[in-house]
């Protein structure tokens, strides 16, 4: 009998540890609600995911080169509007979209903006064919600790989730844009990515990724929607952000990193003014403090305010008076900023064949060094080694003053210049270059005896 007692108590453990173990394996109701919200979420937005294959021709080592780059997009219209980055369609001359249904489809590009590494493109689908899309969320509305989920085509590997939380709602990166604050999270976000959704647990795009962390962590950046929304029916309608350019450059009135703690509580100071810009022009100085611009309060406390504070003065009204009201020395006074277009913010390529390099046009933000000796003008982007160019002795970044007799400003003066020498008679196998490198007057010889010596 006590052995029978024995062994049903054994029985009855063993039943309650395994209903125990049941119990615990089994997702709680708060788990499958959460897994509920994820997949829903998911399922929203993973149809207008893209994997995105462009042709891109660029210049490097002087010379012409094609290669294949691969990234992500989403669609975000039934039009067949897709974002991605600047940096995957960045000089792309052909571009291919794989959908989540299988269908492949060549897209045109509408518009793009290096500023803050967004694109935008459309796809060209049969007549009547309908086309899956996201819609935009509200990125003002994260907080740290918020679930997001990243998706896109990491290395190459065609849609893939990952998920995460918001790290950072405001992270400021000024090496990567200055009119943008980028979303932080832990969501993996690597390479092939670029230009993929980063969605949030109602099923909206409230970013676009656009930065890895390439040493490996877990930390990944994306454009955030309220950056998207402002800028989308610029690159729609022109093709580009024309950002209005004052000249400004503006420090916070408290960083941190620098030591500086500025007695006020409004306003945002004036570190510089560039040479020859609307804001010098004007009679803004370093030192100054902007306190408002066309009658509104303008303030940035610390460096993450400062990219709102830019895309307010970027978004001016080009060509048209604005005013600034600035505190200097302990006075007010008012003054008049005329901005205009910023435009390009890189100048064009040129592949010079017979020369064995390629050249680039003299753009202030790009090649500030360069515009400093000549504000229009074309130097030497990149050499092939061996070739004519590198055998002369030219270099990167000597700008080009002459071709022969041909004076040279533009690009249109050097393709002639580079066309003539397609053209020359075998007699002719010597040109004179003058450059100037580094503030001073050099004179090459490009002598084509070899290209001769081929034929």
């Amino acid at each position: 009998m006590r052995a029978l007692q024995t062994l049903l108590l054994i029985g009855l453990s063993s039943l309650v540890a395994t209903t125990r173990a049941h119990a615990e394996n089994r997702p709680s109701a708060t788990q499958s609600d959460f897994r509920q919200i994820v997949q829903s979420a998911k399922d929203k937005v993973f149809p207008a995911v893209v994997f995105i294959k462009c042709i891109r021709e660029s210049m490097e080592r002087g010379k012409k080169i094609s290669q294949e780059v691969s990234g992500s997009g989403v669609i975000i219209s039934a039009e067949g509007d897709v974002l991605t980055n600047w940096h995957v369609i960045d000089k792309a001359v052909e571009v291919r979209c794989l959908l989540f249904d299988g269908r492949a489809m060549n897209a045109t590009i509408l518009g793009s903006d290096k500023d803050t590494d967004l694109g935008l493109l459309k796809l060209t689908p049969e007549e009547d064919a309908k086309l899956p899309f996201a819609s935009l969320g509200d990125s003002e509305v994260l907080r740290e600790g918020d679930f997001v989920m990243a998706m896109g085509a990491p290395w190459g590997l065609n849609r893939s989730v990952s998920i995460g939380i918001i790290a950072c709602s405001r992270r400021f990166i000024p090496s990567h844009s200055e009119y943008s604050h980028w979303l932080q999270t832990d969501a993996s976000i690597s390479p092939g990515n670029s230009g993929g959704p980063l969605v949030n647990t109602d099923g909206q795009v409230i970013g676009i990724n656009a930065l890895a962390n390439m040493s490996g962590g877990d930390m990944g950046f994306a454009i955030p929607s309220v950056t998207i929304a402002q800028l989308v029916p610029q690159l729609r309608s022109s093709g580009c952000v024309n950002w209005s350019w004052t000249g400004l450059q503006l420090q916070p009135l408290r960083d941190f990193n620098r030591n500086i703690y500025f007695d006020a509580s409004d306003g945002v100071i004036v570190a510089e003014t560039d040479p020859e810009s609307p804001a010098r022009r004007a009679g803004i100085e370093g030192r100054d403090r902007i306190i408002r611009v066309n009658g509104e309060p303008i303030t940035a406390a610390t460096e993450e305010d400062l990219p709102e504070v830019r895309r307010r003065l970027g978004m001016l009204p080009k060509g048209e008076v604005a005013r600034f009201d600035i505190a200097r020395g302990g006075e007010s006074i008012t003054l008049e900023v005329t901005p205009r277009v910023k435009g390009k913010v890189e100048g064009e390529e040129l592949d010079c064949p017979r020369w064995d390099l390629t050249v680039k046009a003299i753009n202030q933000f790009d090649n500030p060094e360069l515009f400093f000796y000549r504000k229009v003008g074309v130097f030497v982007f990149g050499v092939k080694y061996p070739g004519n160019a590198s055998n002369a002795g030219l270099n990167e970044q000597d700008i080009l003053l002459k071709v022969g007799e041909t004076k040279v400003e533009t690009l249109d003066d050097v393709r002639a210049a580079h066309k003539a020498s397609l053209e020359i008679e075998k007699g002719s196998m010597r040109t004179v270059i003058t450059v100037l490198r580094q503030g001073l007057l050099r004179q090459v010889v490009l002598d084509y005896s070899r290209d001769f010596e081929k034929e």
